[in-house]
Parts: structure tokens; C-alpha cells; sequence
């Protein structure tokens, strides 16, 4: 299970690089790759927001190792 989140928070991660871009440079790396509104985009957006679900994991992986 580490592995996989591990997997997860490097999407993640990646995820936020691309959020940042569009923050600060009003650029999306996302439609310039797969096109505007494409099923592509959106699959990788879905992605992103899944995994960063799976990471909420790790706010509480303290709690389990301290059991």
C-alpha cells in the first residue's frame, strides 16, 4: 500500500505543478498536450483529483502507527 500512495502523491504533485502553472502563467499544460474540453483532459484531471483523495491517507498515517 505505501507504494501506491506513493504512486498517488507523485500524481498528485504533479497535479499541483500544473495548477501552479495555470496560476501563475495563465498557461495549461493540460489542453495544450490533449486539446481544450478533450475526454483526454478530463480523464487526467480525474485522475489528479482522486489521487489527491487517496493522499488524505497520509494526514492520518501518524495516527494508525502510534496504535
Amino acid at each position: 500500500m505505501e507504494t501506491f500512495q506513493k504512486m498517488c502523491l507523485v500524481i498528485t504533485v504533479i497535479g499541483a505543478i500544473i495548477w501552479g502553472m495555470i496560476g501563475l502563467f495563465d498557461f495549461n499544460v493540460v489542453d495544450a498536450l490533449f486539446g481544450e474540453d478533450s475526454a483526454v483532459a478530463r480523464i487526467v484531471y480525474t485522475l489528479v483529483g482522486i489521487t489527491g483523495l487517496i493522499n488524505i491517507g497520509l494526514l492520518f498515517n501518524h495516527i494508525e502507527e502510534a496504535k
